[in-house]
């Protein structure tokens, strides 16, 4: 069942899509409350177990399975914020997470580059994760900063800390990373600490949050658990991720497949506020669907527009801000198949309401970052966020007087309301809407042509704000010891 309903928010009333209905998410809350205590989901690491057993979860040692009773879930979800504020290194780049607001990041993280000189497809290394945080600091469609690359020509067991590194030196937005390991977690707060002076002003304006994901299907993994308690015994935020996949690592019907998804999420919940109450939590999802035929996942279908949309709704339901995948595509090349699918999983998850939709820039379901796929993604989040906007609709909006004025034989050019109004029409920045012969005129290129030359552009001539250079030396010795004493 799909409803469509408009929702009133803090900037007027938009579009919002219902994916399931109230009762239906009920029934997804219950089932999934069901698999936590009677299924339980395995639990790797010994910490997280007393944290468990002290709260009073039923641990079976032998299994490391985690009974998790609804009561202690409920209280759970409580005690985590509903209002999410994510800083920036000053306050005019803070994000606030609410129920009314819809932005758009990057995927985290891809493997591949397209070079925006080259047009060659390479590995990513760590100057390609700097130059890509450059861009999205950049680019006002995005106002977070999600990493879309990794480090590869960097040793491996601290390579998200290289990717912090360079991300954290080329943006002023708050930064959503994948932290790897408790090590190199406790590591990006020490970079952030050599950035904002302290431990305690870290706790206070985080810079970044930590993304981790649960291994589906109900396995929170040691690496998970750590991360999930070093952030929360440090006040860092975390993005809590499910990527259940529909057919593979959860049920082939989706209603299946969000209640492993949920109780993935919910139990990473649960273990955040027992290690410490009021940590702020992001419920997050890469879940979509195997393509049976061919056993890969897929990104660019109706089936991850709908997972995302109505995980959009679970988040919603326990009051939380979400992080779901969209804009994304399975396309190898920015063509035409790219931009169907990711206006579908786009348009749809925002419709849907969701807080943060991550999948801008990329192409081969993430696998590959494209800067001018990424420019025109920022297009198309710019129409998507004109789209929720929604027609504003007052006396003055609905022009009676002027249509009298204007008559049948006459036209509204000339009009002072035209030239009051006119920013509030969309204005697009890549898109060409002249007549083909000024078209021609101007070179006839194509989008993706004119959108991988603005990249070129954002690249040589945007600059974030530096920062000091004692702090740069400090994050350069952070990095060099991590190297050293995180090896083995």
């Amino acid at each position: 069942m799909v409803n469509a309903i408009l929702n009133a928010g803090e900037r007027g009333r938009r579009p919002l899509f219902e994916i399931l209905g109230g009762e239906e998410i009920e029934q997804i809350h219950s089932a999934t409350l069901d698999v936590l205590e009677s299924t339980g989901v395995f639990v790797e690491s010994p910490d997280a177990l007393a944290v468990f057993a002290d709260a009073g979860c039923r641990v079976d040692s032998g299994t490391r399975i985690v009974h998790l009773p609804p009561q202690v879930v409920e209280a759970a979800l409580r005690a985590t914020p509903t209002t999410v504020v994510l800083h920036g290194r000053t306050a005019a780049r803070d994000t606030v997470l609410d129920a009314f607001r819809v932005t758009f990041t990057t995927f985290g993280e891809g493997i591949f580059v397209i070079d925006p000189v080259s047009g060659e497809r390479r590995e990513s290394m760590k100057a390609d994760v700097a130059a890509a945080a450059l861009v999205e600091d950049a680019l006002d469609a995005i106002a977070i900063c999600e990493r879309p690359l990794g480090a590869h020509d960097v040793p491996q067991h601290v390579a998200a800390l290289h990717n912090a590194d360079a991300i954290l030196r080329n943006t002023t937005k708050h930064i959503l990373i994948g932290a790897q390991s408790a090590f190199v977690a406790q590591q990006m707060v020490a970079l952030q600490s050599a950035i904002l002076g302290s431990p305690e002003a870290v706790r206070e304006r985080p810079l970044l949050s930590f993304t981790t994901c649960p291994v589906s299907p109900l396995r929170l993994v040691a690496d998970f658990c750590e991360v999930v308690m070093v952030g929360a015994r440090h006040g860092i935020g975390l993005n809590i991720v499910s990527m259940a996949m529909a057919g593979g690592s959860s049920p082939v019907t989706l209603a299946g497949t969000l209640v492993i998804h949920n109780a993935e999420v919910l139990a990473g919940i649960t273990l955040a506020q027992l290690t410490a109450p009021g940590t702020r939590v992001i419920y997050g999802s890469a879940s979509t669907s195997i393509d049976l035929r061919l056993g890969s996942a897929s990104t660019g279908s109706p089936e991850l527009a709908l997972i995302n949309g109505a995980v959009a709704q679970l988040a919603r339901r326990y009051g939380l801000p979400s992080f779901v995948a969209g804009g994304l595509g399975d396309g190898k090349l920015s063509d035409a198949q790219a931009g169907h699918e990711k206006t579908l999983t786009g348009l749809l998850t925002a419709l849907s309401g969701a807080n943060i939709i991550f999948g801008l820039g990329m192409l081969e379901s993430g696998l590959t970052l494209d800067y001018g796929q990424l420019l025109m993604d920022a297009e198309f989040a710019r129409m998507i966020a004109h789209c929720l906007g929604g027609i504003r609709v007052d006396a003055e909006a609905l022009a009676v007087a002027d249509i009298s004025a204007v008559g049948a034989f006459g036209d509204f050019l000339s009009l002072d309301a035209t030239l009051r109004h006119m920013r509030e029409q969309s204005q697009p920045r890549l898109m060409d809407r002249r007549v083909r012969d000024e078209w021609l005129e101007q070179g006839g290129a194509d989008v993706y042509a004119r959108a991988t030359a603005e990249a070129r552009r954002v690249l040589s001539e945007h600059r974030p704000d530096p920062l000091p250079a004692d702090v740069l030396a400090e994050m350069t010795r952070i990095v060099g010891r991590a190297e050293t004493r995180g090896r083995g």
